[in-house]
């Protein structure tokens, strides 16, 4: 929970059980899609939820674990390396909506967090070449595997 006197979005969803749950549903989607889940850490799943999961619960004004541990969040450097189309975007989307529905928030903190999911998938667009086969989409090289870390 937030120390500060006021609520935070964080706060008033539920807090990590909230973002937990999200990101949860969310993957339950990717899973299956065929041209987001080979970008995916399918031997790390566990760690790719805890990963967004703190990332989304501290955006959104809860505790700074996520900077904590892997320090700035530096979105678009980490998502370089993948091949991040915007067919790619539109299903990052479409995952992330679905898990929001499953959720139902209020209708207010809803719409912050679309607003926010729309700017930031857009944000990570790094190509407009159509999807490769799943070898292709990322990430490439170790050193680039380094830098995700």
């Amino acid at each position: 929970m937030s120390t500060d006197s006021h609520a935070t979005l964080f706060d008033e969803v539920g807090g990590h059980a909230f973002f937990d749950q999200l990101v949860r549903h969310f993957y339950d989607g990717v899973q299956g899609d065929d041209v987001l889940w080979p970008m995916y850490p399918a031997d790390d799943l566990e760690g790719a939820i805890w990963r967004l999961s703190r990332f989304l619960g501290q955006f959104f004004g809860g505790p700074a674990e996520y900077s904590t541990e892997r320090g700035h969040p530096r979105l678009r450097m980490r998502h370089a390396p993948f091949h991040v189309n915007p067919e790619a975007r539109e299903r990052w989307m479409f995952h992330m909506t679905a898990a929001l529905t499953k959720m139902a928030p209020a209708p207010a903190h809803r719409q912050v967090m679309l607003d926010y999911f729309d700017r930031a998938s857009t944000a990570m667009v790094n190509t407009f070449a159509p999807t490769p086969p799943p070898g292709e989409r990322g990430p490439k090289r170790d050193a680039d595997l380094g830098r995700l870390a």
